[in-house]
């Protein structure tokens, strides 16, 4: 793309919204260059600063017009690259557009605008006895608009969902400039499910302007509890015995040895000394129904060699607790002088197996390995540590993340949980699924988005344009031959 189309786009950008607003100096650029995933960096032609709704509208409009890609960020806190910036395109960050538009709580209901911080929605919700249920470990930071883009999780996903499961309505931008709605207020709509193909589609199907989301009933009443054990597979098996008992708790976390070490060295949150393994598991409803549970789980850890059990008996106790699991990622900071974390998804009855499998992996590869995670669901956080100053370190630590991930696919699970596919691990779609299947979804994308200009380069392995795909549908695309096109 030529220097010249894009100093008009960014003249046309300058007149339309405002110069203030408009980013093309490479020290200022070098800011939005990657997101969490800081070990990939591309710097942007532009950025706009968006400063309203309609400031998106004019920007993705002015793109489209141009034939220029476009990239949407938030708080910038992915860790896939899913945000990370086109060379040759413009970066729109919606970190301003951070208004609450509405709080209904008797519809159980909040709007909010795509840089709205996570944390802000329980905090507007919780006067009214409500809250708000997904909440990642950046939730301080992390925005509604990020979340729905890679269907965020967090801990307590295990009972109450993903981002998918509340939210029910999106006004979108789609690739070409035009606003749509879907979904809307009510939990479920006719027709087909266009706001559930949106949330978690990375990007590459429009910027979400506004999102309404469905709130939760605060619970009557929260245990949280504090397990140590002495081995991680006695850890892993409770939570097996835990959900085959027909428990479901609001949430269970898992630590292992080297990550207990990273949280106390950051946060003192006063882990059990000697740990492998500790489980934070918190039970959640009815007063009765949660002591009942609570005896249950007791008994099951006990079955399997807790040595410590501690009880939150406050909400300051119920904090620290969780400040040690919340605080692992930069934890571990402490530990290493750098770390590259992973996120795949393993059948919850595998963890002994992975766990010890990861631990095999990583002796062999002379690299350590902290292991935090969602233990309810299966959802595996490596934090593989390295010294970004030993050459070939880094390289090292991502083969060992992708060897992970490969041992997540065989034993049935999913190269991604919550921190979606972005640029890191798109080359391991192809691992997960077949052509057919990869086929489908970039069909999927082509109907929102021809001129491929979201997010490109992100979720796909094999870039192409669309009518240009190998595989079995190729003859009777509409993207190669416009007569078909009423098949949609």
């Amino acid at each position: 793309m030529t220097d010249a189309r894009i100093d008009l786009l960014a003249r046309r950008l300058r007149d339309r919204v405002g110069a203030a607003h408009v980013l093309t100096d490479p020290a200022q650029l070098r800011t939005y260059a990657c997101d969490g995933l800081a070990t990939v960096r591309v710097q942007p032609a532009v950025a706009v600063l968006a400063a309203d709704r309609d400031a998106v509208v004019t920007t993705v409009r002015l793109c489209a017009e141009a034939g220029v890609p476009f990239v949407a960020r938030g708080s910038g806190t992915g860790l896939s690259g899913g945000a990370v910036p086109v060379a040759d395109g413009v970066l729109i960050v919606l970190s301003r557009l951070r208004r609450i538009l509405a709080v209904e709580p008797d519809d159980a209901r909040v709007e909010v605008e795509p840089g709205v911080v996570n944390l802000w929605v329980t905090r507007e919700a919780a006067p009214h006895g409500q809250a708000y249920a997904p909440d990642p470990s950046s939730q301080q930071v992390c925005s509604i608009g990020g979340n729905v883009a890679e269907n965020a999780g967090g801990a307590h996903c295990l009972k109450y969902g993903f981002t998918v499961n509340h939210v029910t309505g999106a006004e979108v931008v789609l690739p070409d400039g035009e606003v749509v709605h879907l979904g809307g207020t009510a939990p479920e709509h006719p027709g087909l499910d266009l706001l559930g193909a949106f949330v978690g589609s990375e990007g590459t199907l429009g910027v979400a302007t506004r999102v309404t989301l469905r709130t939760v009933p605060a619970p009557e009443t929260v245990r949280t509890l504090l397990l140590g054990y002495r081995t991680v597979e006695a850890a892993a098996g409770t939570v097996s015995d835990v959900i085959a008992a027909g428990i479901v708790p609001a949430a269970v976390e898992m630590m292992d040895a080297l990550a207990i070490e990273a949280a106390e060295a950051a946060v003192r949150c006063g882990y059990p000394e000697g740990a492998a393994a500790v489980l934070v598991v918190e039970l959640d409803g009815p007063a009765a129904e949660v002591a009942e549970q609570f005896a249950q789980v007791l008994r099951l850890a006990e079955a399997r060699g807790a040595f410590e059990t501690r009880v939150a008996r406050d909400t300051a106790e119920r904090d620290l607790i969780w400040k040690g699991r919340k605080s692992a990622f930069a934890a571990v900071g402490r530990i290493s002088p750098a770390y590259y974390v992973q996120d795949g998804v393993i059948p919850r009855t595998r963890l002994p197996e992975i766990l010890t499998e990861i631990g095999r992996l990583a002796d062999g590869a002379g690299i350590r390995v902290a292991n935090v995670f969602h233990a309810g669901d299966g959802n595996l956080h490596p934090l593989i540590l390295f010294d970004d100053a030993v050459p070939g370190a880094e390289q090292a630590a991502e083969d060992l993340g992708f060897a992970i991930l490969d041992l997540c696919v065989d034993a049935g699970g999913s190269i991604t949980g919550e921190h979606g596919v972005g640029v890191e691990k798109k080359a391991k779609m192809a691992r997960q699924f077949t052509a057919d299947d990869l086929d489908t979804m970039h069909r999927l994308r082509c109907a929102f988005d021809p001129a491929g200009l979201a997010n490109p380069g992100k979720l796909f392995p094999t870039p192409r344009l669309c009518g240009e795909r190998p595989g079995v549908r190729t003859a009777d695309d509409p993207g190669r031959d416009p007569a078909l096109g009423e098949v949609f």
